[in-house]
Formats: structure tokens, C-alpha cells, sequence
């Protein structure tokens, strides 16, 4: 999780009780560097009203349902004035916010099975996919199969009709 500036010092009790009466909103789109900078592409799933955190179980104002369809990545929680308390990863395997579905469709209900409030556990990192491992050990720019060949060069001329 990514606490905003005003909480980064703040006891998890402390960060429990700014979370009731906070509006989490869920996304499926890129997280933010930190929770204070803006998110850029909205990808909003789902929001609701939290009425507080007990133990690892959200309680929430009343049921909610997604609003588009898409991948939960992570949460951003906000005080009811709209300042920004955190950002929680969210879906499976190690996330603060675990949901009952790995997916959201729009019009489905949208239940939290876990929410773990935890300031010293960083959110996951985008995994190293194979090519760039390979540039990087070999030190190239590119992969053979992705070079411009001569004889590939002069493509529509060559096309036939």
C-alpha cells in the first residue's frame, strides 16, 4: 500500500479510523507512482462508502455494484472532503484488498473479502517479461527478429496486385 503524505506517519489504528466514512474507489488501469500524484487513464470499476475497518474485514455502507467491466488492480481511498488517504492493491495473490471475484462485470455485485491495512508493505511490481531480459543481458538494443532487413525495405513495390 501507498499512504498519501498526511498519513505516511500515522499508526495502522490511526489509518483505520481515517478509513471510516472513506470513499474507495477501484480501478483497472495503471496505479499512480505515489497517492499523491493524479490518476491519468480512469478506469473506475466500482465505488463505495467504507463505514469502517475491522480486523482484516471492510464493513460497507450498504452493497455496490461495478460500473464498467475490467481487472482490479488497486483502490484509492479518500476522506469524505476528497483528500487522498492511500492506495491498496487490489486482486489476487499478495494484495492489501482481496475481492470474491478476480474479474468485475458491469451491473455485478462487488463484495471485499479482505481488506489488510499494512503502511510497510510496498505494492507489487510489474514482472521483467523475457525480451527485455534478454536485451538487457546481452546489452543490444533489439532482437534480431525485430530488425528492418534490405530486402524487406522496398515491401510495396513489390506486392503483387
Amino acid at each position: 500500500m501507498q499512504l498519501a503524505e498526511a498519513y505516511a506517519n500515522k499508526s495502522v489504528d490511526e489509518i483505520k479510523a481515517a478509513l471510516a466514512g472513506a470513499t474507495l474507489r477501484i480501478y483497472s488501469c495503471p496505479q499512480p507512482e505515489n497517492a499523491d500524484k493524479p490518476i491519468i487513464r480512469n478506469g473506475l470499476l466500482g465505488e463505495c462508502v467504507l463505514s469502517g475497518i475491522e480486523g482484516d474485514q471492510a464493513n460497507v455502507a450498504e452493497a455496490f455494484v461495478a460500473k464498467n467491466v475490467g481487472t482490479p488492480l488497486f483502490s484509492r481511498a479518500t476522506t469524505p472532503d476528497g483528500a487522498v488517504i492511500g492506495d491498496f492493491s487490489t486482486g489476487p495473490g499478495d494484495s492489501d484488498i482481496k475481492l470474491a471475484e478476480v474479474s468485475c462485470s458491469k451491473g455485478a455485485p462487488i463484495k471485499i473479502t479482505l481488506f489488510q491495512v499494512r503502511p510497510g508493505v510496498a505494492n507489487g511490481v510489474m514482472p521483467v517479461n523475457p525480451r527485455d531480459k534478454m536485451v538487457d543481458k546481452f546489452g543490444i538494443t533489439q532482437l534480431s527478429h525485430e530488425n528492418t532487413y534490405a530486402w524487406n525495405a522496398d515491401f510495396a513495390s513489390r506486392k503483387t496486385k
